[in-house]
């Protein structure tokens, strides 16, 4: 079926089973970016060649400039040297080119020692060269290379576009390149961010590293079958791409969104709920606050009628008594502004007598009259106005004042019309302030009065209660008239259909994944017990594995058990078997995507009797060529290599000696 008639096909049958139009999934799976194709993804093998470090070592054992490369053939290539000795800085320094980060952190010390780190490998078909130049542990400089073939990149550690050698990427850090070596290897692998929703609120992303756990296999003391990381379902969603179950992609990403629109629709009408919860119970506090107000304010107030209007007597003492202090107000802002006006008239006068009789004073007329120095602020005293007046001096700067008095009239005329405005502004201000005195003094007459009547009604023992009660009444009813209701939360058409369009999509998705599963599981839980009853595990009946990657063994003679339950041993044996059989199986019917290779560190350390080593070490080297696997396996037992791998296999120190 061709990809344009897959597509048709899958938003069709979804569109039938949601009840909707095409139109309508399309638009959904566009708006979320979905894929509407199961289309298989391509070959994704990866093979390391040559491994070369440069540096200078430190510290009592072979101190001093290195220089060594490791070459890596298929099939399976063992690393053997005393403990200690660089065996898994050599898996983690592959694991450091490859990924973007080793997958544990080397010591400081043996990261000290690194100058330059190269590795030629194939990623899905393509000659790569990566090239790392560090110092004190850290990347000063990277950059990833390709060309025509690998033998093309030995020995280059730079771009040579005259034999189509460039650059895929540069880097000028070590996180710079762990980021884009994530982005590289995502693409060139063709593999897709694993997504799964977190906490059913947000969207959680695994990229690169994560799909790398099941090339570089946990150590056995680790619970996840496939991969570093146990929760989130991220074993499962490996077991599933690597095996490329059809829409095993697609549909994790479906329920995701799925998972997180009805998460974020829950929870909005989860909230409107609680809010109007909240408000109910408001409500009925007011509600029966207000009843005991009432029944309070009823117990104060007497039976009979004269007694009956001294709340209405009260609220007219309390509104007189707010008039008075406003009118009080009225009349202070009054009191200061024809105090104000006085001045200015007592000054106008005052002026226009001296401009008549003292020339000095019609000199400096425009200067007015200041009674500080407008610079410092000082005083002016009544010796310097003196002088001003007799000796010609200005009051202000103390220099003589000269010029004509050629126009006396006119400032006599100018300064009479300005006593002229005073006045007319003082006799305004002085009527203003009467009347707000007259004011005071009959609001204060009504308020004696209204204070009166209260105390004739009522003896003021019981009055503040009654006060009380009633403005309590008041504030109750002000409350309820304003209470607001809670909103009904509407119902969102399009996000129902958004979300009916989804679960419909994830259904069928589901049940696809599941058919194809079922058939090849059949031959992989075969594969897997075969080769792990080949690799030592003991007792073995069968297994069970499902799209979980959820693993179940079943021993001879005895009940279920669960790989998290064997031995660290076993649970590495288990695991190699797995990552066979999903090549095996999936290459039989043209499904397999893991990238074919494997970096297995010390199997022998992991509670492994010699004989089961032994067993191991044959059979993978016998599975690694069969089934076109590359290995990359360590160990410090010199003779267990010796004697199960063929010599071209080995990369050996010398006892004691290290590897690189």
């Amino acid at each position: 079926m061709s990809t344009v008639q897959s597509e048709v096909l899958l938003e069709a049958r979804i569109a039938e089973k949601a009840g909707v139009e095409v139109d309508h999934v399309r638009d959904v799976f566009t708006e979320y970016g979905l894929p509407l194709v199961i289309s298989p993804a391509r070959p994704r093998s990866l093979h390391v060649h040559r491994l070369r470090v440069a540096g200078e070592r430190t510290g009592d054992v072979e101190p001093g400039p290195f220089e060594t490369s490791l070459s890596f053939g298929p099939g399976l290539t063992a690393l053997v040297a005393s403990n200690f000795r660089g065996k898994t800085s050599v898996l983690e320094l592959l694991t450091w080119c490859l990924r973007g980060t080793p997958r544990s952190e080397m010591q400081n010390r043996v990261r000290g020692w690194l100058h330059h780190v190269d590795l030629d490998a194939t990623v899905a078909g393509e000659p790569m060269g990566f090239r790392l130049d560090l110092s004190e542990g850290e990347i000063t400089s990277a950059v990833v290379l390709t060309g025509s073939d690998i033998a093309s990149l030995a020995g280059v550690r730079a771009p040579d576009p005259g034999r189509g050698i460039t650059a895929l990427l540069r880097a000028s850090s070590t996180d710079s390149y762990a980021e884009q070596i994530a982005g590289l290897m995502l693409r060139r692998m063709d593999l897709q961010p694993l997504v799964n929703s977190f906490k059913e609120t947000s969207t959680q992303t695994h990229g690169w590293p994560a799909y790398f756990g099941a090339v570089y296999l946990p150590a056995g003391g680790d619970k996840a079958l496939l991969g570093e990381v146990t929760s989130n379902g991220l074993p499962g969603r490996l077991l599933q791409v690597f095996l490329d179950l059809p829409a095993a992609a697609a549909l994790t990403r479906v329920k995701t969104v799925h998972d997180v629109r009805v998460a974020e629709d829950k929870a909005r009408r989860t909230a409107a709920a609680a809010e109007a919860a909240e408000r109910a119970s408001e409500r009925e506090r007011l509600e029966a606050d207000l009843a005991r107000a009432h029944e309070q304010l009823s117990r104060l107030l007497p039976g009979d009628g004269e007694d009956a209007s001294l709340v209405d007597l009260a609220n007219d003492a309390v509104q007189l008594a707010r008039a008075l202090a406003d009118a009080q107000d009225e009349w202070d802002e009054a009191s200061r502004v024809f105090r104000r006006a006085r001045t200015e008239r007592q000054q106008a006068a005052k002026l226009l007598n001296d401009v008549t009789e003292n020339a000095t004073a019609r000199l400096l007329f425009h200067g007015l009259n200041p009674a500080s120095c407008p610079r410092c602020d000082k005083d002016i005293d009544d010796e310097r106005r003196r002088l001003e007046q007799h000796a010609r001096t200005c009051a202000v700067c103390a220099r003589e004042v000269t010029g004509d008095d050629e126009e006396p009239q006119e400032i006599t005329a100018e300064a009479q019309e300005r006593l002229k405005i005073s006045t007319t502004i003082e006799a305004a201000a002085k009527e203003t302030l009467e009347r707000a005195e007259a004011n005071v003094d009959r609001l204060t007459r009504q308020l004696e009065a209204a204070q009166g009547q209260l105390r004739r009604a009522q003896s003021a023992a019981d009055l503040p209660a009654r006060l009380t009660a009633q403005e309590n009444v008041l504030r109750l009813e002000g409350a309820l008239s304003v209470f607001r209701e809670p909103e009904v939360p509407a119902t969102d058409a399009a996000e129902a259909k958004t979300i009916k369009i989804l679960a419909a999509a994830a259904d069928l998705l589901e049940q696809d994944s599941k058919a194809a599963a079922d058939a090849l599981f059949k031959e992989v839980n075969k594969e897997i017990a075969e080769l792990a009853t080949s690799f030592g595990v003991p007792s073995l009946q069968s297994v069970s594995i499902d799209r979980g990657a959820r693993l179940r063994i079943y021993p001879l003679g005895s009940k279920q058990e669960w790989f998290k339950d064997q031995t660290a041993g076993a649970r590495l044996r288990l695991r190699i078997a797995v990552v066979i059989a999903l090549l095996r199986v999936g290459r039989r019917y043209g499904v397999s995507t893991h990238p074919g290779l494997l970096l297995i560190d010390s199997p022998k350390s992991e509670e492994m009797q010699s004989a089961d080593a032994r067993k191991l070490f044959t059979e993978l080297a016998t599975v690694a060529a069969e089934s076109d696997l590359q290995v990359v396996i360590t160990t410090a037992d010199f003779d267990l290599a010796g004697a199960t791998l063929p010599a071209d296999t080995i990369r050996q120190a010398e006892a004691g000696a290290s590897l690189w």
